[in-house]
């Protein structure tokens, strides 16, 4: 049986069985990462897009993954900063409709929720950034324990921060 060094774990290693078990797992965390996916976007296709892609960066990376933590929420992560990263590069890139045409077709918002909505963002900007990052999983849908697991630290840290962001946002929105 051949075994695989894990990096950055010094002395662990996975055999062809345990990474066979991991592959397994992947595969079975597809219905959970396309309900997570679902939370960040509405589309069927990018939904499927972005849960393959996922699974392929989480095969690619089982090295990178620690023996006995989670693989769901390790999976997760990989999802959420899969996500991060399109979005990022979809701000930097036109696509589809030329910029002319796509702001003749769209509808501008209210004036009264326009101002609301950029209330409500600069708000969450100025929010220390642990208590936005657990502010932000669990008003998408994320469960406190697996906030915690993405977040590296316990459940109760997790609902504190969520609560201190939710005074914060009421204390400068009032």
């Amino acid at each position: 049986m051949t075994k695989h060094a894990v990096s950055g774990v010094s002395g662990n290693t996975l055999n062809d069985a345990q990474l066979e078990v991991l592959r397994i797992g992947i595969a079975d965390m597809a219905p959970a990462l396309t309900a997570f996916a679902r939370r960040f976007v509405r589309n069927e296709e990018d939904v499927d897009d972005l849960v393959q892609e996922t699974m392929l960066r989480g095969l690619r990376s089982l090295h990178g993954f620690t023996p006995g933590t989670a693989l769901k929420s390790w999976l997760f992560t990989i999802l959420r900063n899969t996500f991060c990263t399109r979005y990022k590069v979809s701000k930097r890139e036109c696509v589809g409709l030329p910029v002319g045409i796509q702001q003749t077709m769209s509808t501008p918002a209210s004036q009264e929720w326009r101002v609301q909505h950029q209330e409500v963002m600069r708000a969450i900007r100025n929010l220390d950034k642990d208590q936005k990052k657990a502010l932000l999983l669990v008003a998408g849908g994320t469960s406190y324990s697996d906030a915690a697991a993405i977040c590296g630290c316990r459940v109760g840290t997790i609902k504190s921060r969520v609560n201190r962001a939710r005074e914060s946002l009421r204390r400068n929105l009032d």
